[in-house]
């Protein structure tokens, strides 16, 4: 594949694994179980994309009570259940990688631990080994651009010179942002009007992701 870009950043859930649909489903039932009930699509809207932390914080300040950070490793088991029961790569994600000739790498908010599970249940981890990047690495989380811009300083790309792979609008922002292009992927939980924006191009179908990177 030619093109502009130097380098194409996965996001990891709902970009790589289709784990997002799993883990909002859990997150409902354990809000629920704290005391703040959410729907799927309010859940999808505050928090698909965002850190863990912020999670925390945001359930913190409905229930008016600090959380420790580890306040939800009761629930830890019903996503791991979850993912290990039902967890599968992205549709067509896998042809996509086949057909992408420029480096590619993960930047995700979630953490290393995490993504070796996920990736490693699904096949994709040695694909991305040692090029995997956890917002864990920088201060501040999606939408900010931190997490990007560490990514292409780490790869020794200029921003400009990199494609971001996203599926929420916390990414999306975070990615216009760090001056990279976004690709919304659309075909998960997020709205496609809620990809849109600037410098930004929205898709449905992960197949068709190469065609879009070579054209810009």
């Amino acid at each position: 594949m030619t093109g502009r870009f130097e380098l194409v950043i996965f996001d990891c859930d709902g970009v790589l694994v289709d784990s997002e649909r799993l883990a909002v489903r859990v997150d409902a039932l354990v809000l629920g179980k704290m005391g703040w009930p959410l729907t799927e699509e309010e859940i999808v809207e505050r928090f698909v994309g965002r850190s863990d932390s912020h999670m925390r914080e945001e359930l913190g300040k409905h229930l008016e009570r600090e959380l420790p950070e580890d306040w939800d490793a009761e629930f830890n088991d019903l996503y791991r259940d979850a993912f290990l029961r039902e967890l599968e790569p992205v549709e067509g994600i896998v042809e996509a990688l086949d057909r992408i000739a420029i480096p590619t790498c993960v930047a995700s908010s979630g953490s290393h631990a995490k993504m070796r599970m996920t990736l490693g249940r699904t096949g994709l981890f040695d694909r991305f080994e040692g090029r995997i990047f956890s917002g864990k690495e920088v201060a501040n989380g999606k939408p900010a651009p931190d997490l990007f811009l560490h990514t292409a300083a780490r790869m020794g790309v200029p921003p400009a010179s990199c494609a971001v792979v996203e599926d929420s609008r916390f990414g999306v922002e975070a990615a216009r942002a760090a001056g990279m292009r976004a690709f919304g992927f659309a075909g998960g939980l997020t709205p496609p009007a809620r990809l849109a924006g600037p410098g930004t191009v929205i898709f449905g179908r992960m197949h068709k992701l190469p065609s879009l990177l070579d054209s810009g």
